[in-house]
């Protein structure tokens, strides 16, 4: 079960959505506790890509490594993180609306921890990616459909 997933509907079509969400390096644009993104692979991702995200979590920071696990452009894409005392999953989906030209975008996270982290995830990480999630999504949403992304 996810311990997190929200979905946003923007006023763009999938194949657009998919192109600015599969680029890392647009991260520190719309979610807010990105700090930094250092791509391990050569971009475009595709499955066994690895980019290392760090995060600011109260006032520290954590790096995280993420590995493309699954891609089906422009629909689906599925992340896996290791290292650190947190590691997250995540799945985007992304379902076109109507004719088309609108999509609905759907982000389901999960977490597990490692040492500490097992008591970070249910204190601290978990709540406040539910909180994050929603605003980051709105961000997203307002650089999509302003066509500033």
């Amino acid at each position: 079960m996810s311990a997190v997933k929200e979905s946003v509907d923007i006023s763009r079509r999938p194949e657009d959505i998919y192109s600015y969400m599969i680029d890392p390096t647009h991260l520190m644009e719309w979610q807010e506790s990105v700090v930094s993104v250092r791509p391990l692979d050569e971009l475009p991702l595709s499955v066994g890509s690895r980019v290392v995200v760090t995060r600011r979590l109260g006032s520290r920071e954590f790096p995280m490594t993420m590995e493309v696990t699954d891609i089906d452009p422009p629909y689906s894409w599925h992340l896996r993180g290791s290292g650190g005392p947190v590691r997250s999953e995540v799945q985007g989906t992304i379902e076109p609306l109507g004719d088309g030209e609108r999509s609905r975008l759907t982000i389901d996270l999960d977490f597990e921890g490692q040492g500490m982290g097992k008591l970070l995830v249910p204190l601290v990480v978990g709540p406040r990616a539910r909180k994050e999630i929603l605003r980051d999504e709105l961000k997203l949403k307002e650089l999509l459909e302003s066509g500033a992304a």
